[in-house]
């Protein structure tokens, strides 16, 4: 049993996480690589190794002539029946060769092809574990900041923090622990290239299914997220079970859950709103805290019109347009708010009640009824049923019968 190689492949498959048989493998190619650079030529040349014992021959196939021409594919008699009493001229031998007995360059480039294996497999092996993980979150520590790049340590390999996957005004310190978003994993000679984000709305996704058990489990979805990285952020959550409410369970007992997202955010703020599959009720939701008085969408056109009280205009638009404009990617509409005397002025907009109103008292205030139908003179009086008096109204005819 060769106890060294053993333990030094145990050694490295734990280290490395490369296998034992990707090692053994190596080993192989690199004995028949030995073998070509010491014979010049290794096309008869195979590799014995048992994975048990790690115990391993080099073997070469060899024809037996009488004149020896070339050494490496050929054997004389004499040296053939060394090996096999009955061997003759013309069979095919199989000889073993003592690989201590190779040259320095050849022992060289045998190590090379090894180190060279290990190199490749623990690439892979990188590339893998992180592609694997590829669009969730991790937290890496700070390691340097590369002009406007930041590079992150994720345990084994490090990440780009690049420029534009940064928010805007955040900083980082060397040795920090930050959360970031994996976007990309990209395989190179040079191992795999990771590509981090903090601005990216996966990152909140992922947040929200760490912090929030209902989320994890499926319980409350995540319908949809519109964010600006740094200043806000909205997601519409619905729940599967009518006893679970989506936005208190995102939003947990005294904010904590929402809150750890906001601290780990740096302050960013978060609007939780109930997903509705009617565009109009997800529309008012969406433009929350703003008060809605009306909205007129067309699911086709994927557009709508918003009403909203005059006071409340300014803050269903926000600063700079951004709650309207998360609003719109939120709910995949384009919105156009007006407040409630710009949509009567401009015909947008009616009071329905106050005109049924109007037409109720134009139609009653003479005679109680309006005929609708062609009567001549006296055939609507005929045509109409007697009903039966009341008590009454028999009371008060009686009562008028008497005084006369």
């Amino acid at each position: 049993m060769n106890r060294e190689l053993m333990e030094a492949l145990d050694t490295l498959e734990k280290e490395k996480n490369i296998s034992k048989d990707t090692l053994l493998e190596a080993i192989e190619q690199s004995l028949i690589q030995a073998c070509k650079n010491h014979f010049g030529k290794a096309d008869n040349v195979h590799v014995s190794i048992d994975p048990e014992t790690c115990d391993f021959g080099v073997y070469a196939d060899r024809t037996v002539v009488e004149y020896v021409d070339d050494p490496a594919e050929e054997i004389s008699l004499v040296e053939a029946q060394k090996v096999n009493t009955n061997a003759e001229i013309g069979d095919i031998i199989k000889v073993q060769i003592h690989s201590d007995k190779f040259g320095r360059i050849a022992t060289q480039n045998a190590k090379n092809v090894i180190l060279q294996k290990i190199r490749e497999e623990e690439r892979k092996v990188l590339y893998d574990q992180y592609y694997g993980i590829e669009k969730e979150v991790v937290t890496g520590i700070v390691q340097r900041v590369m002009g406007r790049n930041v590079s992150i340590n994720l345990g084994k390999a490090d990440a780009i923090l690049s420029e534009n996957e940064q928010v805007k005004g955040e900083s980082f310190k060397p040795t920090e622990r930050i959360k970031v978003y994996i976007l990309e994993v990209k395989d190179t000679p040079k191992g795999p290239r990771i590509l981090v984000s903090r601005t990216h709305p996966g990152l909140v996704k992922r947040l929200f299914e760490t912090e929030v058990t209902e989320v994890q489990e499926g319980t409350v979805e995540i319908k949809s997220i519109a964010r600006e990285a740094g200043s806000r952020t909205k997601i519409a959550v619905a729940s599967n079970d009518p006893n679970v409410d989506p936005v208190g369970a995102c939003v947990g007992v005294n904010g904590s859950r929402v809150g750890a997202i906001v601290n780990e955010l740096r302050g960013e703020k978060i609007d939780i709103i109930n997903w509705d599959e009617n565009p109009a009720i997800l529309i008012e939701n969406a433009l929350s805290p703003a008060k809605v008085i009306a909205v007129m969408a067309d699911p086709d056109d994927k557009t709508a019109l918003v009403v909203v009280p005059d006071y409340q205009l300014s803050l269903a638009i926000g600063k700079e347009g951004q709650n309207a404009r998360l609003a719109a990617r939120l709910t995949g509409f384009k919105i156009d708010i007006k407040s409630e005397t710009q949509a009567r002025e401009s015909g947008d907009f009616y009071d329905y009640d106050e005109d049924e109103d109007e037409y109720y008292d134009d139609e009653y205030e003479e005679g109680g009824y309006e005929e609708t139908g062609d009567y001549e003179e006296g055939e609507a009086a005929d045509s109409m049923e007697e009903l039966p008096l009341t008590e009454e109204e028999l009371a008060v005819e009686e009562n008028y019968e008497g005084e006369e």
